[in-house]
């Protein structure tokens, strides 16, 4: 039991549903479809719909999506919602010269938004509610209105930039030149008319309409090689989860082109080591050495398995994984590695339970705040920048190609124990998302936390050289982690986000988590 006396969340406890957001008004999205009838996709579709109108700087249409769905404590499955570049991309326009990344801001950073397909296609197939009923709250946000949270003002203002520059974005969303304060309440008419087409004509409503012909328009006067056959062949796959055991459990995650396998090297190195009775230095210590490795092996390999094979088996084996836990020291840091690439940042997730134990993990995303900064006005579609992912690098894994998917870093994670799915998470965060994952998970099974507890606990980052600390780790631990030569900064701002549900299948009761770091909450009912 939590310490009453001191600054921190309960958490939720419920029985017939909960539902973990970023944002209050998604969350209360959801748990309306599950009162109303709906089942556990419904929700999470209804709750991820409303966040791209409410938090814009993270997520929305324009985007990209992976998820994880459970039917009644059976076994996962997994999605992948995310898009591929244009048919006729110039795979070397940024191969020569001094680029080191693909712009952040150019029409190749924008691959073919995936949510969409993906969020109809879980929605066909899981869903229990019409499209139409499922989007309605996320239309009505856009239509009349949503007062802007804390969190979402802090961001919108950090970033400004940004949509200074795209003049439609910039008119869109700095009204009068300056970003909105909390309390100032927001619209969104064009995306409002969006989603109701989408509502009505499902995926055509934007890969065959005249949003796509819009978008493709903007893209194409950019410089961009999309086409309306780009964005109709579009399609969402489903694909097996890879996973690894921890402790007595089982983490399940998507496959590469995602980062899930990252994660789950970080819990299979971090298994050989007792994380329960050791200090916190040493517990920090260890996840930074496990990060380094993971990521070593993620920048080197992972990317589109249709361009890029990778055997996940072997990442995961005792062979590859105790080499490298022999290799760690307990008094000194190993040698860092500097990324080359670029940071991957901004996101949404959602988890939601119903009443019948179905489970969703779900995570969406536009990449950096705001995207690529590409507002489609007519349409009110801000378009990711996904492709600034890829690496300029002609024969690298993830270097850019026709029909390729970029290595992505959002990941939705399930936990499962004697076969049945009882953990459902996701940690926002760009790169830190897989460290975020080994580490809730260590401070669930290793550190016996409550989830709401686990997502409240301190976070480090070891990352491009840098250990960063939040500032509730006490000096101590510092000075401790300096002295073991790890080059330690504290953190300029909170380190991710995370959302949570464990289900107790004995008592059939629900326990829901989401942290201090945004503005979200979980309810349940």
């Amino acid at each position: 039991m939590r310490d009453f006396m001191k600054i921190s969340r309960s958490v939720a406890v419920a029985e017939r549903g909960m539902v973990a957001t970023s944002h209050p008004q998604a969350t209360l999205a959801g748990i309306e479809i599950l009162k109303g009838g709906g089942n556990a996709m419904d929700a999470a579709i209804a709750a991820i719909a409303v966040q791209g109108v409410v938090e814009p700087q993270m997520t929305g249409i324009g985007g990209d999506c992976f998820a994880l769905y459970s039917k009644a404590g059976a076994a996962p499955v997994a999605l992948n919602g995310s898009g591929r570049t244009p048919a006729a991309t110039n795979p070397d326009k940024y191969a020569f010269g001094n680029y080191k990344e693909v712009p952040p801001t150019s029409p190749e950073a924008v691959t073919v938004p995936g949510a969409i397909d993906a969020w109809c296609r879980l929605s066909a197939d899981y869903g229990s509610k019409s499209l139409d009923e499922v989007l309605q709250p996320a239309i009505t946000a856009a239509e009349e209105g949503f007062c802007v949270t804390p969190r979402v003002a802090y961001d919108w203002n950090k970033t400004r930039d940004r949509l200074e520059t795209n003049e439609a974005a910039r008119d869109h969303f700095l009204p009068s030149g300056k970003a909105p304060a909390a309390g100032d309440l927001r619209r969104q008419p064009a995306l409002g008319r969006t989603l109701r087409k989408i509502a009505s004509m499902g995926r055509d409503g934007f890969y065959a309409s005249e949003v796509a012909e819009e978008i493709v328009g903007i893209l194409r006067s950019l410089g961009g090689a999309h086409s309306l056959d780009d964005f109709s062949a579009q399609a969402s796959d489903y694909v097996t989860p890879i996973s690894a055991p921890y402790r007595d459990y089982e983490i399940a995650e998507c496959p590469p082109n995602g980062q899930g396998l990252a994660a789950l090297m970080m819990l299979r190195i971090l298994s050989g080591f007792d994380l329960k009775n050791i200090s916190e230095a040493d517990r920090i210590h260890l996840l930074a050495e496990a990060s380094k490795a993971a990521y070593r092996a993620r920048d080197a390999f992972f990317a589109d398995p249709q361009f890029a094979p990778i055997d996940s088996s072997r990442f995961l084996s005792e062979q590859y994984i105790g080499a490298i836990r022999s290799k760690i020291s307990m008094a000194k840091s190993s040698s860092v590695e500097h990324w080359d690439g670029i940071e991957h940042r901004d996101t949404v997730y959602v988890t939601v339970v119903d009443r019948d134990l179905n489970a969703v993990s779900l995570i969406n995303s536009l990449f950096s705040l705001f995207g690529s900064g590409i507002y489609a006005p007519k349409s009110g579609v801000l378009l990711h920048n996904r492709g600034w992912g890829f690496r300029p690098k002609p024969g690298h894994p993830n270097s850019l190609a026709p029909g390729k998917r970029p290595m992505h870093t959002i990941i939705p994670g399930m936990g499962l124990r004697n076969g049945k799915v009882v953990l459902s998470f996701g940690v926002m965060g760009g790169h830190y998302q897989a460290v975020g994952h080994a580490n809730l998970v260590s401070n669930i099974l290793d550190l016996g936390l409550d989830i709401q507890a686990a997502c409240e606990a301190p976070r480090s980052f070891a990352f491009d050289g840098t250990l960063s600390l939040e500032t509730t780790i006490a000096h101590s631990v510092r000075d401790d982690l300096q002295a073991r030569g790890h080059n330690v900064q504290w953190a300029t701002s909170p380190i991710g986000g995370c959302q949570a549900i464990l289900i107790d299948h004995e008592r059939g009761v629900l326990f829901g988590a989401s942290d201090h770091r945004k503005d979200g909450l979980a309810l349940g009912y």
